[in-house]
């Protein structure tokens, strides 16, 4: 599908363009080709649906996703231990497989002497909480310092699905490159490939600036999408719609388990009008978007290429992320072997990510050694 570029972005950030340019601590340095991570068996094959194509409600299995979205711990515990009781015993099970990047940061400092490093997170539920209300989450002002000393070190993303303003008014700092609604609007550096800009790209200023919006023609849809779920879902109590620009959410965190059938097949009513978007299950929320081959991997790729460092040996791309939306960047660092992913879960789940984490405070705690780590190599 070719999409038409958008040639008339209008940015909703204050982003200070002298901030973003590549952090002083993105420097070439020589080292041995590759980054190597330990291995656990096959990768997941994450379920999609078809891409704009919804059968029967029940049985197309939308349901049954919205019920395994956010499944409780007990649950998943019982499933990953085979029997094990304990959700303790099951979650150190699951560390065998997925062992804490707090308790391997040596190894993974050490895979990272000599590379370029660049850091990309997600926001809600890695850099925030997991909240009722999706208006209140807010990053702590330690985090929020976390996230800015590490950024001083390395080139760092926020790659969200909210809206790309939303998060930049959740996150407060200029030092960073932003990715919002799954990574369809990306702020970001220049890129520096040598075919040229992107079609979709647009230029903001003199070379320091560059938007991406691959979903641009899209946005005239998804807004009336948006109107019609607002419409079909007010008398749904604890039922709230989110603009996320380039894709529409409809959260049930709020919404008694016995309504969820009432949103998801109203939900689907909608959609059946609509076959160039597609429905995506998050945590606890359906997202419409754009039938378009685009995902947070592809963000990622997007952004490295734009960093000039998609095709460097002496890469490491870490990325943090708690989503099922995030796997798809977990899948491509993996497979390229340039970098590793971090799965944020309290709880056992199958991923493609390497490490793990068990919350944000933890996230913090990691930034922050990650920090004081590159603080102490370039004081030697």
């Amino acid at each position: 599908m070719e999409l038409k570029p958008n040639l008339t972005p209008v940015l909703t950030d204050a982003l200070t363009r002298s901030r973003l340019g590549v952090p002083s601590g993105l420097s070439p340095y020589s080292s041995p080709k590759g980054a190597t991570f330990p291995h656990h068996g096959p990768l997941l094959a994450i379920p999609r649906k078809k891409t704009g194509i919804l059968d029967d409600f029940r049985s197309s299995g939308c349901l049954d996703a919205m019920n395994s979205s956010s499944p409780t711990h007990n649950k998943v515990s019982k499933d990953l231990s085979h029997g094990v009781g304990s959700p303790d015993a099951a979650y150190s099970t699951w560390l065998l497989k997925f062992p804490s990047a707090l308790t391997s940061f040596d190894q993974i400092s050490n895979c990272a002497k000599g590379k370029r490093i660049a850091l990309f997170l997600d926001y809600d539920g890695t850099l925030s909480p997991i909240v009722d209300n999706p208006d209140c989450a807010f990053m702590s002002d330690n985090m929020r310092a976390a996230v800015k000393k590490v950024a001083e070190y390395f080139p760092t993303a926020i790659i969200s699905g909210r809206r790309r303003d939303k998060v930049y008014e959740f996150v407060g700092l200029s030092d960073l490159y932003y990715a919002g609604s799954h990574g369809m609007d990306i702020i970001g550096p220049p890129r520096q490939s040598i075919s040229g800009d992107h079609p979709d790209s647009e230029k903001q200023g003199v070379g320091e600036l560059n938007l991406f919006q691959p979903a641009a023609e899209f946005l005239p849809m998804i807004d009336e999408v948006l109107g019609l779920l607002k419409e079909c879902t007010k008398d749904i109590e604890g039922a709230t719609v989110e603009n996320n620009k380039f894709c529409a959410s409809v959260h049930y965190r709020n919404v008694d388990k016995e309504s969820w059938p009432i949103v998801g097949q109203r939900v689907y009513d909608v959609m059946k009008q609509y076959p160039r978007l597609r429905l995506t299950h998050g945590r606890k929320v359906l997202e419409v978007r754009p039938v378009i081959d685009w995902d947070k991997g592809k963000a990622v790729t997007f952004l490295l290429e734009s960093l000039g460092l998609d095709n460097c040996d002496d890469l490491l791309a870490i990325y943090v992320g708690d989503d099922r939306t995030d796997e798809d960047a977990f899948k491509v660092l993996r497979e390229s072997n340039k970098g590793c992913g971090i799965l944020v879960s309290p709880s056992p789940k199958e991923s493609n990510a390497i490490y793990s984490l068990r919350d944000p405070s933890e996230v913090m705690q990691f930034l922050t050694s990650l920090a004081a780590w590159k603080s102490s190599i370039q004081g030697r």
